[in-house]
């Protein structure tokens, strides 16, 4: 089951067929399509220290290579903020092969990613986990503001797509308590200026090695936003007791960790109903996550 309307389909032999009319110095290597809960992008491994990301929904070419080239240019300069491998940007490919769209290559992370590999109760991963956010936001701005598009900016202007998740979800989840929940949230006042993020630190984005954190991937949306951003990690990630190390760790006043709270509801609210049939273990995080912020303030 395909997890998008305009999703576009893309198969191993179409990535061998690019591989080689685009880089040939890669031809002849193993190409895998790596099993994912990802929802933008198809990942194939091209041999054994490379891995292609093909964007799953169909737009416009044009506008599909500029998102890469920026993507790549947030991907490098995480690389040399973080404390933590992460993946670089190698190459972009250009449509072909029957796949219509732009694509790009990143070296490859050995690990488990944390959806895989549960380290949500790990004191140690807690601290890991605090160490890379501190580290991106002692990075410098240079002077650059939250772009607007997605999580990261004000909280109200997501009133709208907030209304569509709580009348999809209606038979899903308890929507009356939900949408008392963000009426609250969404009063939450902004004070800190931006700070450099990653914005997306959900499992299927982390890497485990054994109850430590291994790395991040997926690091392309790198940029300024609310500090309180990367706190969805708190809830996406974290049991009680890592969670609170992880809040010491990074010296989380109140408002600064209920914003944290309202992102990670933003985010979870869209996975419970937009992925219950096509993608279930992204529609279970967001469950997951919503029954982590209802415990924490029963």
């Amino acid at each position: 089951m395909t997890m998008h309307a305009d999703q576009v389909g893309v198969t191993a032999e179409t990535v061998a067929a690019l591989v080689q009319e685009q880089f040939p110095r890669w031809s002849g290597r193993t190409i895998r399509p790596l099993p994912s809960a990802g929802t933008v992008n198809a990942i194939f491994r091209i041999g054994d220290d490379l891995s292609a990301r093909f964007p799953l929904r169909q737009a416009d070419a044009g506008e599909v290579l500029a998102v890469l080239e920026q993507e790549a240019r947030a991907s490098a300069e995480l690389a040399r903020t973080s404390p933590f491998p992460v993946p670089e940007p190698v190459a972009l490919g250009a449509p072909g092969a029957g796949y219509p769209m732009p694509w790009s290559v990143q070296t490859w992370l050995p690990g488990t990613v944390a959806s895989d590999a549960d380290p949500s109760g790990s004191y140690a991963f807690a601290e890991d986990l605090a160490v890379f956010i501190a580290a991106l936001r002692k990075a410098e701005t240079r002077g650059r503001l939250f772009g607007g598009e997605g999580r990261g900016g004000v909280l109200a202007h997501h009133d709208d797509w907030m209304a569509r998740c709580f009348e999809e979800s209606e038979g899903l989840l308890d929507v009356p308590r939900l949408r008392r929940l963000w009426a609250r949230f969404r009063e939450l006042p902004r004070k800190g200026a931006d700070v450099m993020s990653h914005g997306d630190l959900i499992p299927g984005n982390v890497l485990v090695a054994g109850d430590r954190l291994g790395g991040v991937l997926d690091t392309g949306g790198y940029g300024p936003a609310d500090p309180a951003l990367d706190l969805v990690s708190a809830w996406h990630l974290l049991r009680p007791g890592p969670r609170e190390v992880l809040r010491r760790a990074l010296d989380c006043d109140d408002l600064e960790w209920e914003r944290g709270k309202a992102w990670a509801f933003e985010q979870a609210m869209g996975l419970v109903w937009y992925y219950v049939e096509s993608n279930p273990t992204m529609s279970e995080l967001g469950r997951r996550t919503l029954d982590r912020l209802l415990t924490s303030m029963e």
